[in-house]
């Protein structure tokens, strides 16, 4: 019996093992959206404007702000590994500039290796009030209380 039994313990360690370690393995995720090379090809500069472009490989992921500013075409690959934060480990992006004219000026690709890696995020305002608790700020405002502007 005692045969037995050890036969089990070593095989359910054995799966708690590869459980383990299948947990640990690299998740992969990409997101965005870059033109093939062939259909970047397609593009003539200082001929095709705006709307061929977009007809030609697609909306951009992002444009300028200005009328006068280009496409971006953004795509990034991240690493998860277990419970570790994701790294990026690779980044491209397609540059379209345009004319005033609205005019393809010039096409650029740029990749992690041309320069230092900048998050694509958004920007959130902070709140002045996020270290103070519900109770801190409640008994600050009695002070502040004005009679006057009860009345109308």
């Amino acid at each position: 019996m005692q045969i037995k039994s050890q036969a089990v313990k070593r095989t359910i360690q054995s799966v708690a093992l590869c459980v383990v370690l299948g947990a640990c393995s690299p998740t992969y995720k990409n997101h965005g959206y870059i033109p093939p090379q062939d259909q970047l090809a397609e593009i003539k500069v200082g001929s095709d404007t705006r709307e061929s472009v977009a007809t030609k490989v697609g909306v951009p992921t992002s444009a300028g702000v200005l009328n006068t500013s280009g496409y971006y075409y953004v795509r990034m690959r991240t690493k998860t590994i277990g419970p570790m934060a994701p790294r990026e480990i690779e980044r491209e992006v397609v540059a379209i500039s345009f004319t005033q004219g609205g005019v393809v000026q010039n096409i650029e690709r740029f990749g992690l290796e041309d320069g230092r890696v900048i998050p694509l995020q958004r920007r959130v305002t902070s709140s002045p009030v996020a270290d103070k608790s519900f109770i801190r700020q409640l008994l600050g405002n009695l002070g502040r209380f004005n009679p006057a502007g009860l009345g109308g």
